[in-house]
């Protein structure tokens, strides 16, 4: 092994936000000098000069490189210490410190360094802590989310299936095979709750039409002669899923859990709008992932899919008009055209999905009654698009002239270009193609307050229309964009920040609250129809507790699974504004998910809880209830 490297952090809580120590071994059989310490992390230095030991060559966003002193050899087992300080913020917890690291030798051979979590100096790497109650009481039934109504008494017995009755018609006996093969992709190893052909030692399921429901309501019957389902299609899917919950936890554990033998559930959603996000830029999600996390969606009877496809990281769907998004913007490495970022380190990384993956994603997702709405952030937040295609940029602005909150310069497209309305009516048109929903979102967040004020075209354009400042530049294209999209028979969608600069008509507009609740509450007020994701409740990268070991972002504050669930978005709403509050939605931002182990621990169970609150009347949510139910998840 004639190179091998280790990088510990640790953070030192010392005046100002603190610095971190680093500390770079030699584990290779040979010495190293003339090399260079590439590191990606998301508490970025701000000041050059508060660096010890060494020197710094290249920032890039979460993207840091350095070099030690002129002259350093590393010898094998020999160590490279250097301090980092002039921190944006405060390092809070464990995943706070560098994500992945490399070496770049004299040659240009690029090591991976192994990494591991940022320690805090002088205390212990405490485990986590427990996220539920271990003493939470008996429940009767292992449902989540809860339904609107539930008289129904517990069985001594569990059937071994529950099987069509011989009079079904064929989409019905289609039905129950959908929920059967859902089933087993979450759960390959349970028994399967439902049959094809008639068991005796099972239970027949009837089925009737629904009387005066909506469309995703139903009712089931209990007997122990029989169950019998009142619903229309969408209803019925809701049910079987109901029915495969009870018997899934009746046999996982039958102490706690049974199956009904008696009784009525009567049930309905309580919002519209039931989502869930998944950022795919930041960590990329091969086709299998996403299916699954659709899945799981199901499973817990939520109805949206809002799918962030582009971000400054990487563009991950195919546009055959511009194909140079997928290959060049999304290639990222120590000699790729975009620097390594969250994770990224000596080995390239990319992956976008193909106009077919679409496809198949999308047509998953409606056989689930699941409906995916794209996301294409605009117009900040494009680092990547803007390397792609370098048309795209005004060349007589500088090249950082502003930096986004996450440390990429000049990421926004310009709203002066006109190649940029050519751009994007080119794009659009292809997503239109490729999604039924009717929705469509073009982000409209975070967008630098100085952008674009060093772009000659942009104050052009402002002296030309009588704008002032960026957000009014943001709502002049903004604006465009949503005519784009009228004229395609979609509906705009976008996060709170569309009503910056004057913003665009709330007609026919829907927002997403996400930076406070408070920000929703105004929306409303300004006659915007409103989906309710604050980051202090339903961001489901927040850490879940205080401690130094628990993993997640913390700009939000710490969010626990019973905050999550208790959370009441309605209850922030006046009487006369509920009309706008269309929903609640969960967001999965995947900077701080380089593992699988990550993401489920900081998804779950607060995915359940926010699913719970989107279905279940407030007066049905308990929190103890949920939390005996919510071990029986399924996980990515």
């Amino acid at each position: 092994m004639p190179h091998a490297f280790r990088l510990e952090t640790v953070w030192q809580p010392d005046a100002g936000n603190g610095t971190f120590a680093f500390t770079l071994l030699n584990l290779g059989a040979e010495a190293v000098t003339g090399f260079r310490l590439a590191y990606t992390t998301l508490t970025r230095m701000v000041d050059p000069a508060a660096i010890g030991n060494a020197s710094l060559v290249a920032r890039d966003a979460s993207f840091h490189q350095v070099a030690p002193p002129e002259g350093l050899s590393l010898a094998p087992g020999a160590t490279w210490r250097f301090t980092v300080g002039g921190l944006q913020r405060k390092a809070r917890h464990c995943t706070d410190g560098a994500k992945s690291a490399y070496v770049t030798l004299g040659d240009g051979t690029h090591i991976e360094a192994a990494v591991s979590d940022l320690l805090l100096e002088g205390q212990p790497s405490a485990p986590p802590p427990r996220l539920l109650p271990t003493d939470a009481p008996a429940q009767p039934f292992a449902l989540i989310p809860w339904p609107m109504q539930i008289d129904a008494r517990p069985g001594e017995s569990c059937p071994v299936t529950l099987f069509p009755a011989p009079e079904c018609d064929r989409d019905t006996v289609a039905s129950v095979d959908t929920a059967m093969r859902l089933h087993a992709r979450l759960f390959p190893t349970d028994h399967a709750p439902f049959s094809l052909v008639a068991d005796p030692q099972g239970r027949p399921l009837r089925f009737e039409p629904a009387h005066e429901a909506t469309p995703e309501s139903y009712a089931i019957r209990f007997s122990v002669d029989e169950v019998v389902v009142a619903a229309g299609e969408a209803g019925r899917r809701h049910a079987l899923v109901t029915l495969a919950q009870l018997l899934l936890g009746a046999r996982r554990e039958p102490g706690r859990f049974a199956f009904p033998d008696a009784g009525n559930i009567v049930d309905a959603p309580r919002h519209a709008w039931r989502g869930c996000h998944l950022d795919v830029s930041r960590q990329f999600y091969p086709v299998a992932d996403v299916t699954r996390l659709i899945d799981i969606l199901a499973w817990y009877k939520l109805n949206i899919f809002h799918w962030h496809l582009t971000d400054d990281e990487a563009w991950r769907i195919e546009i055959k008009a511009f194909p140079e998004l997928t290959s060049t913007g999304v290639r990222r490495g120590p000699d790729a055209p975009l620097t390594p970022q969250l994770g990224g380190g000596a080995v390239p990384t990319e992956g976008h999905y193909s106009q077919r993956d679409v496809r198949a994603v999308v047509a998953h997702a409606a056989s689930l009654g699941i409906e995916v709405v794209p996301e294409i952030d605009i117009p900040g937040h494009n680092a990547a698009t803007l390397v792609a295609l370098p048309d795209l940029v005004d060349r007589a602005e500088a090249p950082n002239s502003y930096l986004s909150v996450q440390g990429f310069a000049n990421n926004a497209l310009n709203p002066a270009l006109p190649l940029t309305y050519t751009f994007l009516e080119a794009v659009f048109d292809e997503l239109v193609a490729l999604f039924p929903s009717p929705y469509l979102h073009v982000g409209g967040d975070e967008v630098a307050r100085d952008a674009w004020l060093g772009s000659p075209q942009a104050k052009a354009l402002m002296q030309r229309e009588g704008l002032a400042g960026t957000f009014e530049l943001q709502a002049h294209l903004l604006r465009r964009v949503k005519a784009m999209l009228t004229r395609r028979g979609k509906v705009m969608v976008g996060w709170n920040e569309v009503a910056h600069g004057g913003g665009v008509a709330p007609e026919g507009t829907l927002l997403m609250a996400w930076e406070t609740p408070e920000v929703g509450i105004d929306l409303a007020r300004r006659g915007y129809d409103v989906v309710m994701t604050p980051g202090q409740a339903y961001y489901l990268d927040m850490v879940q507790d205080e401690a130094w070991q628990e993993p997640g972002a913390s700009w939000a504050g710490t969010v626990p699974p019973a905050h999550s669930y208790g959370y009441e978005a309605a209850g922030e709403f006046p009487e006369e504004l509920q009309v706008h509050l269309k929903g609640v939605q969960a967001c999965i931002w995947s900077e701080h998910f380089t593992s699988r182990a990550y993401f489920n621990r900081l998804v779950f169970p607060r995915l359940p809880a926010v699913a719970e609150a989107a279905w279940t009347p407030s007066a049905g949510k308990d929190w103890p209830r949920f939390a005996a139910i919510a071990p029986l998840a399924p996980r990515l």
